[in-house]
C-alpha cells in the first residue's frame, strides 16, 4: 500500500514529515507499532516519523485526522492510514481489559457491541425484516460496485513475482436476499441473557427503561471480519504545491469525539454532526456519506437521526458486505468516498465511524475539480 502510494503520487517520501496509522489489536504481527515498521519495508525515507494509535474501530479515520493536523501545523506532508489483519491477529487476542476484564466493563458501563446493536434496534423499534433488508441491500450495492471493476484507489495484493494474489473484496455475497438472511439465528441472545439480573440484557433494560432486549442481529446483518490496509497522503496547500502534487480534495472539517459509551454505535451521528457544524454545513448539504456499517441497526439509526436520504449513504455497500478491518476501515473510507465523488462528479462528502466505548470520528471533504 505504501509503495503504491509513493508510486502513484510520485512524492519524494523524504518530504513527508509524519505518518499516523490506526490498528486496534496491537499484538503479535501487529505489535511494536506495526505502522512504524511498515515504512522501511516499503522503502520510505528514514526521515519519516511514524506512530500507531488505537481509537478502536475509529482508529483509521482518527489517524488520518491526526495526520492532517500534523500537516497543517507544520506546513508539510503527512500520511494517515490504518491496518488490521483479523485472520492473523484475531479480535481480542491482545486480551485487553475492554474484552477480558468483567469488573472494568461493569464500572465503565460497557457491553459487547453486538448486544448494544440489539439494544438500539429495540429502542428504535426496528424489525428483523428491516435489518435484514438493509443488509441485503448492502450486499447488492457492493456486488454492483464490484461488477464495475476495481475502483481507482484500490490496490491489488501481489506476490513477489508481481502477480495479483487478491484483487477484489472476498466478503461480498451477491446471492444474499432477505429470504436467505431470515434463516439465520440471532448471534447475541444467549450472551445477553447470561447471568440473569446481573447480565448485559438486564443492565441495558435498567439503564434505558426497556422491558426486554429483542435480539435481531446475526452474522448476515453484522459487519464481517476482514484484513485490509489503507494510506492517505495529506498536506498543507503550500506543501502540496512545493511537492508538485495535485490535491483530489480538501478537508473542510474533522471531529474526534465521545458519545454514549454503553450503546457506542450512536457515536457515528455525534461525530458527523460535530464535523458538519465545524464545516458550516447542514446534513442535507452533503452529496454522499460513508459510514462504517457497524450492524444494520446502527446504519438505520444514522439515516433516521441525520434525516438524510438513504440513497446517499454507503452507495457501494459497506462493512456488512465488504467487511470491517477494524483499524483500517476509517482511512479506507476516505478513498472510497473520493472515488465515488469523482465518478459522479459530486462535490461534498462526509465520513463517520464509531468505535467501542463511545469513541467516534468524522471528516467532511470537498472534491476539487
Amino acid at each position: 500500500m505504501l509503495q503504491e502510494l509513493a508510486r502513484r503520487s510520485g512524492v519524494d517520501t523524504g518530504q513527508v514529515n509524519d505518518a499516523v496509522f490506526g490498528c486496534v489489536t496491537q499484538t503479535g504481527d501487529q505489535g511494536a507499532s506495526v505502522g512504524t515498521l511498515a515504512l522501511p519495508l516499503a522503502g520510505w525515507s528514514d526521515r519519516v516519523s511514524a506512530v500507531t494509535i488505537n481509537r478502536y474501530c475509529a482508529s483509521g479515520l482518527s489517524a488520518t485526522n491526526f495526520a492532517a493536523l500534523q500537516a497543517l501545523q507544520g506546513d508539510t506532508l503527512a500520511v494517515g492510514g490504518g491496518i488490521e489483519m483479523m485472520s492473523r491477529v484475531p479480535m481480542g487476542s491482545d486480551e485487553g481489559p475492554l474484552t477480558h476484564d468483567a469488573e472494568l466493563q461493569g464500572l465503565a458501563r460497557l457491553v459487547p457491541i453486538g448486544i448494544a446493536a440489539d439494544a438500539i434496534a429495540t429502542q428504535r423499534g426496528y424489525s428483523r425484516e428491516q435489518l435484514d433488508a438493509y443488509a441485503a441491500g448492502s450486499q447488492q450495492r457492493a456486488a454492483a460496485a464490484a461488477a464495475r471493476g476495481m475502483p481507482a484507489s484500490m490496490v491489488a495484493v501481489t506476490g513477489e513475482d508481481g502477480q495479483a494474489l487478491l484483487a477484489r473484496d472476498e466478503n461480498i455475497r451477491p446471492t444474499t436476499t432477505v429470504g436467505t438472511l431470515a434463516a439465520m439465528k440471532p448471534a447475541f441472545e444467549a450472551w445477553g441473557a447470561k447471568d440473569g439480573d446481573a447480565g448485559f440484557d438486564a443492565q441495558l433494560c435498567r439503564r434505558y427503561g426497556l422491558s426486554a432486549i429483542r435480539h435481531l442481529h446475526h452474522a448476515g446483518n453484522s459487519p464481517a471480519m476482514a484484513d485490509a490496509a489503507a494510506a492517505v497522503l495529506l498536506g498543507s496547500s503550500g506543501a502540496v504545491a512545493r511537492a508538485g502534487l495535485r490535491a483530489r480534495a480538501r478537508i473542510l472539517a474533522m471531529a474526534d469525539t465521545g458519545s454514549d459509551r454503553t450503546l457506542a454505535l450512536t457515536g457515528t451521528v455525534d461525530a458527523a454532526r460535530l464535523a458538519l457544524r465545524r464545516a458550516g454545513l447542514q446534513a442535507g448539504d452533503v452529496d454522499l456519506y460513508e459510514i462504517n456499517e457497524g450492524f444494520a441497526a446502527m446504519a438505520l439509526h444514522f439515516v433516521d437521526e441525520m434525516g438524510v436520504d438513504a440513497a446517499r449513504v454507503n452507495v457501494n455497500g459497506g462493512a456488512i458486505a465488504i467487511g470491517h478491518a477494524m483499524g483500517c476501515t476509517g482511512a479506507a473510507l476516505v478513498s472510497v468516498l473520493l472515488d465515488e465523488l469523482e465518478r459522479r462528479g459530486a462535490r461534498t462528502g462526509c465520513i463517520a465511524i464509531c468505535g467501542a466505548a463511545g469513541l467516534a470520528s468524522a471528516m467532511v471533504v470537498e472534491r476539487l475539480a
